[in-house]
């Protein structure tokens, strides 16, 4: 091989070299991208639905120490499901249910859809990851006093997948609205198998809500510290961070 065939050889190596660091490059930012994309997509929504399941919880516990002290009044099960009509108390145990499945929904979302990401090198995303399993395990935590609103691992992602909408694709999912869920829980009785035990969960609490106390309040904390991620700077829910650092302490 002459000198100028041997140069020549070199420059294309070299060339192909730096044509595959180059690939390389572009597919490390495209999938960054994807993963930010995703995460700035979905969670804004996984954030509310969060805050909506921590405040039903918050409800729940702050009103069973309500109820025990007369002076006080009624808590919040006893004053719309006890005591309330039979559309409140239909309403109130319909939409506790629903916030659960909601961000069950939008957690097997963000599963799903960042599965094949490296969440590895995004130390934010990998804390959140971590935390919605936090949750899971605190939702799914044997109590030898309580079973109420406790669903297995696979049932959370079984419920999740239902309240997954069938219109949506890798990247637009969105979760049934309560309207949605409502009609599939009264014309789907495939559907509404999955919730049954939910919904009488909520009718138990409402009669004694103290053996719950402390599971309810473990899942309670782990979506506090979930949304803490998830809003960092405090710019969606300002005016209920009193409420997050009350709810830590207030049946402790």
């Amino acid at each position: 091989m002459d000198s100028l065939s041997l140069v020549s050889a070199i420059v294309a190596v070299c060339g192909a070299a730096v044509a595959a660091l180059f690939s390389y490059w572009q597919q490390r930012r495209l999938r960054s991208w994807e993963q930010r994309s995703y995460m700035d997509r979905y969670g804004a929504s996984l954030a509310w639905a969060t805050f909506d399941l921590q405040t039903r919880l918050y409800n729940i516990l702050h009103g069973h120490v309500v109820d025990s002290d007369p002076s006080r009044g009624s808590g919040f099960l006893t004053s719309f499901l006890t005591r309330g009509t039979e559309r409140e108390a239909d309403f109130v145990r319909r939409s506790t249910v629903f916030v659960l499945a909601e961000y069950l929904g939008w957690v097997e979302i963000l599963r799903r859809d960042i599965q094949f990401l490296d969440l590895g090198r995004s130390r934010t995303n990998s804390q959140i990851m971590l935390q919605i399993s936090r949750v899971g395990a605190s939702l799914s935590r044997i109590d030898t006093v309580s079973n109420e609103l406790r669903l297995f691992r696979a049932q959370q992602r079984a419920i999740g997948e239902l309240m997954i909408h069938p219109d949506g694709e890798p990247g637009r999912r969105h979760c049934l609205g309560y309207a949605e869920f409502c009609a599939k829980l009264e014309h789907d009785d495939s559907f509404a198998d999955w919730f049954d035990t939910l919904l009488a969960d909520v009718d138990r609490l409402a009669a004694d809500t103290a053996p719950a106390v402390a599971r309810l309040q473990d899942v309670q904390t782990q979506l506090i510290a979930l949304i803490d991620l998830l809003d960092p700077k405090n710019a969606r829910f300002p005016q209920f961070r009193h409420t997050f650092d009350h709810a830590s302490h207030t049946l402790g």
